[in-house]
């Protein structure tokens, strides 16, 4: 595979590749392999979430793999169970801990459930501070994704949705391009990894 993957510029400018790998349900004991295999391949964007239990074994993966740090763009998403701006930040800050990073490339919030307003405060100081270069959503549907976007600062730079050819979501992709969000997409109608983020 030719490592120089097309990439996409988000809203704030951020490059982000097309094609990565998605770690939605690779057991642990299995995921670091799994990356391994896709950074030697020529992958450089790799997908999880805190609610797949295997950020420490991508972040084991990233370290031995000699790339430099700047080649990659590591995703992670923040899960919903603990509302609050404070708990956001400790969450963010237990990713970063298991993905042994001092930053991610972008940050999403993983469900339009909650008190989603307060995650997305936190999100966005962590942007500010530096913390992330980009934040995002995922599976939000249309109308969430335009509540969030009219009544915050920030607009997200994704959102994160299952998008197959038996599901097309063409006004949603409509919505988002006037919204300047960019769509990666669920693949498989179970999996939660995008369009450009497959499963070895």
């Amino acid at each position: 595979m030719d490592t120089q993957v097309p990439s996409v510029t988000l809203n704030n400018g951020v490059e982000m590749p097309i094609l990565g790998l998605g770690v939605f349900q690779i057991p642990p004991e299995e995921t670091e392999r799994a990356v391994a295999t896709a950074l030697e391949v020529g992958y450089r964007l790799i997908d999880t979430a805190a609610s797949y239990g295997n950020e420490e074994a991508v972040g084991r993966a990233l370290r031995t793999s000699g790339i430099p740090r700047d080649e990659l763009f590591i995703t992670t998403k923040l899960w919903i169970q603990n509302p609050g701006e404070a708990n956001a930040k400790r969450a963010f800050e237990g990713s970063l801990g298991r993905l042994g990073l001092d930053h991610v490339d972008l940050y999403l919030i993983h469900q339009p459930l909650g008190d989603y307003y307060s995650f997305w405060r936190a999100m966005e100081q962590l942007y500010a501070e530096g913390l992330t270069r980009a934040i995002g959503v995922s599976n939000f549907y249309a109308d969430r994704l335009v509540d969030l976007v009219e009544h915050n600062e920030v607009t997200p730079a994704v959102n994160q949705n299952e998008t197959h050819p038996f599901f097309q979501r063409q006004a949603d992709q409509e919505l988002m391009r006037t919204l300047g969000v960019q769509r990666p997409g669920g693949a498989s109608p179970r999996a939660e990894t995008t369009s450009s983020v497959t499963r070895l």
